[in-house]
């Protein structure tokens, strides 16, 4: 690591914390050449992942965005926030874990949809209802006969 009073690339670590949950390890360092200390911290890469849109536009995946849509959809429900965070956190693991650089809305919205089936019927609906572009009740009555027929197998 760079020194940044005198430019040498020669340091020692004299002491290694974790910061932030464990996510971020900070560094206390000496220089080798003129003796001062400085800190740094160390984080983990993220290769940016973009979601494309179904007009197809392309933004930066952004999990506040889903956790904001399960949050809409769970409203007025007996939702506790830990499995809606748990939810958010399982799906963003998902897509990091799928090691692509691009997802469809689509996909993770069939992510969000599976994931509040086990969680609240009427919260899934919701999502779904908005999701799916359910346009009459038709369409609405449609997905409530597939869960019911699910329920009773």
């Amino acid at each position: 690591m760079k020194c940044m009073y005198c430019g040498c690339l020669d340091s020692k670590v004299i002491d290694s914390r974790s910061a932030e949950d464990g996510t971020i390890i900070r560094r206390r360092r000496e220089c080798m050449e003129c003796g001062k200390r400085f800190t740094t911290y160390e984080t983990v890469e993220n290769t940016p992942i973009f979601v494309i849109k179904t007009n197809g536009a392309r933004q930066a995946f952004d999990p506040n965005k889903v956790k904001a849509g399960i949050i809409k959809a769970c409203e007025k429900r007996p939702v506790p926030s830990a499995k809606i965070d748990k939810l958010v956190d399982d799906i963003q693991k998902k897509i990091y874990n799928s090691l692509v650089e691009e997802i469809s809305s689509k996909e993770i919205g069939e992510m969000v949809c599976e994931g509040l089936k086990d969680i609240d019927e009427v919260a899934y609906v919701r999502f779904a209802s908005v999701y799916r572009s359910f346009t009459d009740t038709t369409s609405f009555m449609k997905e409530l006969e597939k869960m019911v027929k699910k329920e009773n197998k």
